[in-house]
């Protein structure tokens, strides 16, 4: 009987002893667990603290951090194209990158420049020309000849172009592939269809968007439409897959902002299209009353509306949308602008001797004079590093 007490005894502590090693297992756990949680509180304030004070800095001068000698050229026009700079005149253009490397060269005479940019890609031709000429940002792609004089152009980023001829009675709306072959040609007249006011190409190339302006009855009309040269566009008639009419009312700017996203701008009203990049949709119209555009600004994300400044106390104000059709705000400034650019969540208002950056939050990041005149100015991958082309040098700053 004893033995049997005491085998309970020592089976009643072993369990015992097994049950305060598990306790124990289960408190190192735990006590693991929460130190693991401790350090990811932790950092996450560090990160958030980081952010807040990331967005709430405000730089007040800048370094120079690299520079390259560059040649003036008179008359010459510096353009972004994509990380490198396209500069042109009536005497030829030339392809830099930020380093001053120098990717092609090409000679031409041109009077009346007429130049189509689209990511790294851009397209130059002469009003009432016959010559197209395409390159990227790395080399030459083809030089188009027409068989009628060039009224308008526009480039997509794979080098398809899509050139207005004027006819006698016929205006022609003809698409090149980047070797130079025609692979699509459209026709409009007047009388019924109206006069192509305003183009423009897709960045792949596959989308084609153009603002027909007409007369109906003494009513100033516009038809904006959307061709497809892809397979969805293939099974319709003339590749047209929408279109959208609008009574009284200009539209004399249409751009494809990416893939998906297109925007006509009218002399009254914005209208953004979307969708799936294959059938264009409306997915938003703002109207302006009786205010005037002053100039139209965009990036793959943003439109940029500046009108003169309703309250007096500021000289303009810009009106910004979504690529999604919402409208981001409306932002202040009294710099007499050359350009405007969008960064991921900001854009920078410049001229050749100032700039002002701002956030999408309001916030004014940077307001100060340039240490030389500058001719362009864009960004890189670099968070408040930007180029900037001055006429005898490229410089890459950097914000501090």
């Amino acid at each position: 009987m004893a033995d049997i007490r005491s085998y309970i005894k020592e089976r009643e502590k072993r369990e015992q002893n097994q049950e305060d090693y598990k306790n124990k297992i289960r408190k190192h756990k735990l006590a693991s667990v929460y130190r693991t949680l401790l350090l990811a509180a932790a950092a996450v304030a560090v990160i958030i603290l980081m952010v807040v004070q990331y967005k709430r800095h405000v730089y007040t001068a800048y370094d120079i951090i690299a520079s390259v000698p560059k040649e003036s050229v008179t008359g010459a026009v510096d353009v972004g194209m994509g990380s490198s700079i396209l500069t042109y005149s009536k005497d030829g253009a030339h392809c830099t990158d930020a380093r001053g490397n120098v990717a092609w060269n090409r000679t031409y005479q041109i009077q009346d420049i007429k130049a189509a940019v689209c990511g790294g890609t851009a397209a130059i031709a002469s009003y009432n020309g016959r010559n197209i000429y395409v390159q990227n940002s790395e080399e030459l792609l083809c030089e188009i000849t027409t068989n009628l004089p060039v009224r308008d152009i526009s480039v997509a980023e794979n080098g398809t172009v899509t050139a207005v001829l004027a006819d006698t009675d016929i205006t022609w709306i003809n698409t090149y592939n980047s070797s130079g072959d025609n692979i699509y040609n459209g026709q409009t007249h007047m009388d019924d269809s109206g006069y192509p006011a305003a183009i423009s190409l897709s960045p792949s190339g596959e989308l084609l968007s153009v603002a027909y302006v007409y007369v109906d009855a003494g009513v100033l009309k516009t038809n904006v439409v959307f061709y497809n040269f892809g397979p969805v566009g293939a099974n319709n008639s003339d590749y047209i897959v929408s279109a959208y009419s609008y009574t009284d009312l200009l539209v004399p700017y249409i751009r494809f902002m990416n893939n998906q996203t297109a925007f006509a701008v009218g002399d009254s009203r914005l209208m953004i299209y979307g969708g799936d990049g294959q059938k264009p949709v409306s997915i938003a119209e703002y109207l302006y009353d009786d205010e005037e555009i002053q100039s139209v600004f965009y990036s793959d994300q943003y439109i940029g509306l500046v009108f003169l400044g309703e309250d007096g106390t500021r000289k303009y104000r810009m009106d910004v949308y979504g690529a999604d059709g919402n409208k981001v705000g409306s932002y202040y400034f009294d710099t007499e602008y050359a350009e405007i650019f969008f960064g991921k969540d900001n854009f920078v208002v410049y001229n050749e001797t100032e700039c002002v950056i701002m956030t999408m939050g309001g916030t004014e990041k940077f307001n100060g004079n340039f240490t030389k005149t500058v001719r362009l100015m864009t960004p890189t991958n670099s968070a408040y590093r930007y180029v900037v082309v001055t006429d005898t040098s490229i410089d890459t700053i950097q914000l501090k």
